[in-house]
């Protein structure tokens, strides 16, 4: 569903007086406001394609109404949220749930949107149908040979999927593992996996990228082949200097410092890419900061520290996506919310005074860098990411004008009220 020029223009007009109050107010506040304008508009999430629709648990799955029913469709409804936003500028394909029949008219499609496509992502944790071969004992780590190539071969069809569309990397999440002790040799396993991820890792292009995600567990719950982030770099580091790990929020034990791994990454250069959720007792996938902000801004203060140490640019330098289910939530108004969040955090972390905060640790004055940490995490920088949509042509408020604008109900008309978007 499209949303004309002039109802965001009208919108805006609307709420620009009470708006430039607030930005002019925390514009005095800094002293580098334009330069932190700049870095968020340039900040871009990708969007998965399997997130435009309502998810569920193991129990069931509540629909919601409207939800896309093909890939054109997921395009127009992210083409939607980055017109809303202009930070949802990116597409992220899950195979074979969104395999692209007609890649040329689907890149053009995107780009009308104003998007480009992201990382590629597999799938060989569900068998599908019409699949010979099942990976109920694991995909890559399988002890039949014959699973483990007929999940090589498919990782190899995503790669070329990609470069049809112009993306430049993949994401490989396993779910193999074992659900109980003397299932599995865990040495075999490892090398099984090592060597069907190098036949992966050959058929990259040489611009492109390898992002190995890890998984404390699910679906299994004795071991995962991929089960840490020590794991997934010992992998990547074996593979070779395209393959890099990927952090995803939820796919932690309880209470990890994240923050620590993300720089640890970081230092090495061997952070690829992040999937933002947020989480209450494992991998929920609940919408970005609705439950430990603090902690997403302190991965934020290490993911800015760790790009500058390195001198990376923050739009491009790690690849950004949400990766969060919906379940009781409208899945755009939620992507809306995460995206806001993550900007939010965005800029608190660009506040943090870096030269203050190194003389407060170089000195051991863990008071002052406390202080200076929660300056920042406590400074409302809603006005500051409203300001840099402005400027790019966005919405001052995205999710307002989608509920005053009745996009769902819009969606519901055009689509129906049964429809189920593939996904989870």
């Amino acid at each position: 569903m499209l949303i004309e020029k002039y109802k965001l223009s009208q919108h805006n007009e609307a709420a620009l007086k009470d708006h430039q109050r607030k930005f002019d107010f925390i514009a005095s506040e800094i002293n580098n406001t334009e330069d932190i304008l700049q870095k968020l508009i340039e900040f871009q999430v990708a969007i998965p394609s399997w997130a435009l629709g309502t998810g569920g648990t193991r129990f069931g799955r509540f629909p919601g109404g409207g939800e896309p029913r093909n890939l054109e469709e997921k395009i127009e409804d992210i083409g939607m949220l980055h017109a809303l936003n202009n930070s949802s500028g990116a597409i992220s394909l899950h195979i074979p749930w969104d395999i692209p029949e007609n890649a040329s008219h689907i890149k053009a499609l995107a780009a009308q949107h104003g998007l480009k496509f992201d990382a590629m992502n597999s799938n060989t944790f569900q068998d599908q149908p019409g699949q010979e071969l099942s990976y109920k004992y694991g995909s890559l780590q399988n002890v039949n040979k014959a699973v483990r190539k007929q999940a090589i071969d498919h990782n190899i069809e995503v790669i070329k999927y990609g470069i049809e569309l112009g993306s430049e990397s993949l994401t490989v999440w396993l779910a193999d593992g074992s659900c109980f002790p003397g299932q599995l040799n865990f040495r075999k396993a490892f090398q099984n996996t090592l060597e069907s991820l190098e036949e992966i890792y050959s058929a990259l292009p040489n611009d492109w990228k390898m992002f190995l995600e890890y998984k404390a567990f699910e679906p299994n719950f004795y071991s995962t082949t991929v089960g840490d982030w020590g794991q997934s770099f010992t992998y990547v580091n074996k593979l070779g200097p395209k393959a890099f790990t990927l952090v995803d929020l939820g796919h932690h034990l309880p209470n990890a410092n994240i923050e620590q791994i993300v720089s640890l990454l970081l230092m090495e250069g061997k952070l690829g890419g992040f999937h933002f959720n947020d989480s209450k007792y494992g991998d929920d996938d609940l919408t970005v900061g609705s439950i430990k902000p603090y902690q997403l801004f302190l991965i934020f203060n290490e993911l800015v520290e760790g790009m500058d140490a390195k001198g990376m640019n923050h739009a491009n330098g790690i690849g950004w996506m949400i990766d969060a289910s919906h379940n009781v939530k409208d899945p755009l108004e939620d992507l809306l919310q995460s995206v806001e969040a993550i900007m939010i955090t965005y800029a608190q972390a660009l506040l943090v005074d870096r030269a203050k905060l190194q003389e407060a640790q170089n000195n051991n004055d863990v008071v002052t860098a406390q202080e200076i940490l929660q300056q920042a995490f406590r400074t409302d920088t809603r006005a500051l990411v409203a300001e840099a949509r402005l400027r790019s042509g966005a919405a001052l408020n995205p999710l307002a004008v989608f509920r005053s604008e009745k996009v769902r109900e819009g969606l519901i008309k055009q689509r129906g009220l049964k429809t189920v978007a593939t996904g989870l």
